[in-house]
C-alpha cells in the first residue's frame, strides 16, 4: 500500500485516480503528476514500485497539499472574518458566501429543514 503525504492510496484504483484521495489534488493534478513522473496511466496503486512512489512524492512536494493547504484555507477565512468583510460574516454564520439564494436552497450549508410554527401556543388558539 502506497502512502503519500500521510494518506494511504486505495490499492485497486489507477494511480491518477488514487492520488485524488489526497486533499488538494484533483483529477487534472493527478494526471499531471503521473505524466510528469513517467508512470503508466493504466497502472494500479498497488503495483507502484518504491522508486515510482519516491518520484511521486518529489513531484507532490512542489504543490501545497494536505495539512499546509488546510491551514492556508482556514487562515484565509480567519483573515476575512477579522477584517469584518461580508464574506467573512457569511462564513461565521455558516451561510453561502458567493451570492447564492438562501430562501429555498442552500440545504448543505444550512442543514436539515426545520419547520417553524407561528409562535402562538395551541391553547390560546382554541379559546
Amino acid at each position: 500500500m502506497a502512502r503519500i503525504a500521510g494518506v494511504n492510496l486505495p490499492n485497486e484504483k489507477r494511480v491518477e485516480i488514487a492520488l485524488t484521495t489526497i486533499f488538494g489534488i484533483g483529477r487534472s493534478a493527478g494526471q499531471k503528476a503521473v505524466i510528469a513522473t513517467g508512470i503508466d496511466r493504466a497502472k494500479r496503486a498497488k503495483d507502484l514500485s518504491e522508486s515510482e512512489v519516491k518520484q511521486l512524492v518529489e513531484f507532490l512536494d512542489k504543490l501545497t497539499i494536505e495539512g499546509d493547504l488546510r491551514r492556508e484555507t482556514s487562515a484565509n477565512i480567519k483573515r476575512l472574518k477579522d477584517a469584518g468583510t461580508y464574506r467573512g460574516s457569511r462564513h461565521e454564520k455558516n451561510l453561502p458566501a458567493r451570492g447564492q439564494r438562501t430562501k429555498t436552497n442552500a440545504r448543505t450549508k444550512r442543514g436539515k429543514r426545520v419547520t417553524v410554527g407561528s409562535g402562538r401556543s395551541k391553547v390560546a388558539a382554541k379559546t
